[in-house]
């Protein structure tokens, strides 16, 4: 939507996603990130933290259900969304706000993380959990070589591996 405030944070995710439903069986998944600046003082010659950002994240529908089942506090992610702005009234009758990231994406960072990607087939019918494979092993897919060439296809098919 136009007029909405778009932003990218990479951050740490500092508890447990919690996953919930809405009335009408909308899932929902909340986190807590930070990101901490540092700067290098050339005076000290050492690492300074500079003041922490937190803000919550929202994440909805099935997204959410993957978030909470790949997410975990400690893990570094990088969120893109739209940045929100709510006021209450805080236990002494003052004005407060909040800010929050309604998430379009959440991934983790790689950094300094190595992560396996697998990619959900959509919603079984028989209310199991669906099958999930590596990218490249679904059927249909060019399939990666014994070689070990990422790159390198034996086959090869017109729809991408997404």
């Amino acid at each position: 939507m136009s007029g909405e405030t778009t932003i990218t944070m990479t951050g740490n995710v500092v508890a447990d996603p919690e996953l919930r439903f809405t009335p009408s069986g909308a899932a929902v998944c909340n986190f807590r990130m930070a990101n901490t600046p540092r700067k290098f003082n050339r005076q000290t010659n050492e690492w300074e933290d500079g003041e922490p950002l937190f803000l919550g994240v929202a994440v909805w529908r099935q997204q959410a259900e993957h978030v909470a089942e790949s997410v975990q506090r400690g893990m570094r992610v990088i969120v893109v969304g739209r940045l929100t702005q709510r006021q209450y009234e805080d236990r002494e009758g003052k004005t407060r706000s909040s800010y929050e990231i309604q998430a379009d994406e959440v991934a983790p960072s790689l950094l300094r993380a190595t992560a396996v990607v697998t990619k959900a087939n959509g919603t079984a019918q028989n209310g199991q959990q669906p099958a999930q494979q590596p990218y490249g092993q679904q059927q249909g897919y060019a399939q990666q070589p014994q070689g070990g060439d990422p790159w390198a296809t034996s086959g090869y098919s017109n729809e991408p591996p997404f």
